[in-house]
């Protein structure tokens, strides 16, 4: 995360934080945000720059957004020149801001960022299958895993069935982001 330079550090943190495919990721609208409620709607995927529909109708989810990821994505709104509720969260200024940032582009930056930090190589989705693996580090149960990971199938999480409650997804989500805030510096406070 150290050598990864805004807005691909805050990219990585919500999909490792919300298990988010980075198509999902891309996708997002400031508009998707409920800072009120501190709550996420997922409702597009991106790929090849082309806007579509999520992965399955599971992947069209609210997801509940812990307070420390809800001030990072704050502070990136702050410092992005593409605030507005309709424009993209990660917005990309080459294509001014029409489009976000490319997979490609992500994968690039990632690429390097690997290399300086001295791993062979990092995917995007290695950031859902780290997700995946805190989630279970952390105890929680296979249920909650589920739909947190907004699988249709449990069998795709780990073939066992369970549910979970909000209060349970919220307790893991902020279990996540801690993991993923840990040794960070942080500069931003809550207000």
């Amino acid at each position: 995360m150290r050598h990864l330079p805004e807005p691909f550090d805050t990219i990585a943190l919500l999909c490792v934080c919300l298990g988010l495919r980075i198509s999902e990721c891309l996708a997002l609208k400031w508009g998707d945000v409920d800072w009120l409620d501190g709550k996420l709607q997922v409702e597009r995927g991106i790929v090849c720059q082309q806007v579509d529909d999520v992965k399955t109708s599971e992947s069209r989810k609210r997801l509940v957004i812990d307070r420390g990821l809800m001030s990072v994505l704050q502070a990136w709104k702050q410092n992005t020149q593409f605030p507005g509720s309709e424009d993209w969260v990660f917005a990309s200024p080459v294509q001014l801001g029409r489009f976000p940032w490319s997979y490609d582009q992500v994968w690039r930056v990632y690429q390097k960022a690997a290399a300086a930090a001295g791993i062979a190589r990092l995917g995007t989705h290695s950031l859902r299958h780290t997700y995946r693996t805190w989630l279970d580090s952390v105890g929680t149960p296979l249920g909650v895993q589920q739909r947190l990971m907004r699988h249709a199938d449990i069998r795709t999480t780990m073939n066992v069935y369970g549910d979970a409650d909000t209060a349970d997804m919220a307790e893991a989500h902020g279990k996540i982001v801690g993991l993923a805030l840990n040794g960070l510096q942080t500069d931003c406070k809550p207000s």
